[in-house]
């Protein structure tokens, strides 16, 4: 078996496949390693996919379609260790019959994770209270909530959302999901109820944004939702900026009524003089959501793992399908 990795050397690449994982990835195959200092382009690609097997992928890959893979005769898998493979495949890739794998799974638990301990910060106001370091201890009148039985409202039900609604199980909160996808059948099976988000916004008291970023998502969530949000609600966007009417957002913000926690934005790094800023009960994070860096090299060990399996022609539960990966983020 030949494997090609068309990540580009040095500490990213190092990041996700360090010296244990290169060794396991190694004793499959010949692996041929990208001595560039970044991803081939499509044009760089495409004549070295002749008798390769197995494709390694990462973050700034270029799209796999009819011209990038004129010359892969024989390949059979990619193993995309980011997430998202939206920008990467194609029709044509899947009209060759090759499997893609990709960390997407695996990410999304770490992304979840990040929603939960944004709601918590936001309720227990864990900043507010941190400043007691500085500004002593805090009046005994002071005032904060849990996510205990709170409600939930998610927008999307793609990977991460179903890992926030795992998470959020021992906290007993009633969930309200708004997905044109989500069966009956599937609400039942997650124990969640599907909504409108008229709804959602007006009766959740968090409000989870999980869209996928792509035109027809653009400013989905405007001034009309946002303003139905109670007073003390939270709304937390893992997302993507472009998803929200981010204007309207600052001025309902600017009001006080209810609360954020932002970890994406329409610009990054986000601007020092961008009306988000200094808001009250506001927290602002710099694209941090997840996944964890940790997570890197236990998302590529797993895809080794299931190479094998996968060239055998067996199910992995890695894998995209083209229904799900036309429903996914582009980058």
């Amino acid at each position: 078996m030949k494997i090609l990795v068309t990540m580009g050397a040095g500490p990213l690449r190092d990041s996700f496949i360090p010296p244990k994982q290169a060794a396991d990835l190694e004793a499959l195959g010949e692996v041929v390693w990208n001595p560039l200092p970044r991803p081939y382009t499509g044009e760089e690609l495409a004549p070295r996919l002749k008798g390769i097997d197995v494709l390694v992928t990462g973050w700034g890959s270029p799209q796999l379609n009819g011209t990038t893979l004129r010359e892969a005769d024989q390949l059979k898998v990619i193993a995309h260790t980011g997430g998202s493979v939206a920008a990467m495949v194609s029709p044509e890739l899947y009209a060759r019959g090759i499997r893609v794998l990709s960390g997407n799974e695996l990410y999304a638990e770490s992304v979840a994770e990040a929603v939960i301990a944004y709601a918590l910060t936001a309720l227990r106001d864990i900043p507010g209270y941190l400043q007691t370091q500085e500004r002593g201890w805090p009046e005994l009148n002071s005032y904060n909530e849990g996510l205990l039985d709170q409600s939930v409202g998610l927008l999307g039900f793609g990977a991460i959302a179903r890992h926030v609604v795992r998470l959020l199980r021992p906290f007993r909160c009633p969930v309200k999901v708004w997905a044109d996808h989500l069966s009956p059948q599937e609400a039942e099976e997650w124990g969640v109820v599907k909504a409108g988000p008229e709804e959602i916004f007006s009766s959740c008291k968090l409000v989870s944004v999980h869209l996928a970023q792509r035109p027809e998502t653009y400013r989905l969530v405007n001034e009309g939702l946002l303003a139905r949000l109670a007073p003390g609600a939270v709304f937390i966007n893992t997302a993507r900026g472009s998803i929200v009417d981010e204007a309207a957002l600052a001025r309902l913000l600017a009001q006080g009524r209810f609360k954020a926690v932002l970890d994406v934005y329409q610009q990054e790094p986000l601007p020092m003089d961008s009306p988000l800023r200094g808001l009250p009960g506001v927290y602002l994070m710099p694209h941090m959501g997840g996944p964890t860096v940790d997570r890197r090299p236990y998302v590529t060990q797993r895809l080794i793992e299931e190479l094998p399996r996968t060239l055998a022609g067996e199910p992995s539960f890695l894998e995209i399908p083209w229904e799900v990966a036309a429903r996914m983020t582009l980058e």
